[in-house]
């Protein structure tokens, strides 16, 4: 018998999401893979889950200055998780590389790093065309993951 995958997301709905942590978790890193019928990204985290929202934006904007980011898309997700870091104590970036990682997926053309400020950490997922997405949290490694349809 064959073992199915995951589903496609079947919902456009924003997401808003609190928890309650002791320390602002890290993000370590962003990863992304094409899947059937949908392309996954996967946020990397070490000291728990943050509270975290996705939202649809008409514009990726750098968290801090509002100066929009130079990426083309037909839709764009916005997720910010709060409170959580992107740096060391003493300001060394945990999560490097970007602020634009290309991932040419079936609807996700870019990932975006639009900030890393006041607690906030934002990630932008730049896609083909609006489209149902899903999120999940898991554990051990800790991470978030946004699945968005094709």
């Amino acid at each position: 018998p064959s073992k199915a995958g995951p589903k496609p997301p079947t919902s456009t709905k924003e997401v808003e999401v609190k928890h309650a942590v002791d320390e602002p978790p890290t993000v370590t890193g962003v990863r992304f893979a094409e899947h059937g019928g949908f392309d996954r990204v996967v946020i990397d985290l070490k000291g728990g889950l943050p509270g975290y929202s996705v939202r649809w934006v008409p514009e990726l904007v750098q968290d801090g200055s509002g100066e929009p980011i130079d990426v083309r898309g037909g839709a764009y997700l916005q997720v910010s998780m709060h409170p959580a870091g992107a740096h060391t104590q003493s300001g060394s970036p945990t999560w490097v590389g970007g602020p634009i990682f290309q991932a040419a997926l079936g609807n996700v053309r870019n990932v975006v790093k639009t900030g890393d400020f006041e607690a906030v950490v934002g990630v932008g997922i730049v896609l083909d065309r609006k489209a149902a997405f899903r999120v999940t949290e898991q554990k051990k490694p800790d991470r978030l993951v946004i699945d968005v349809a094709h």
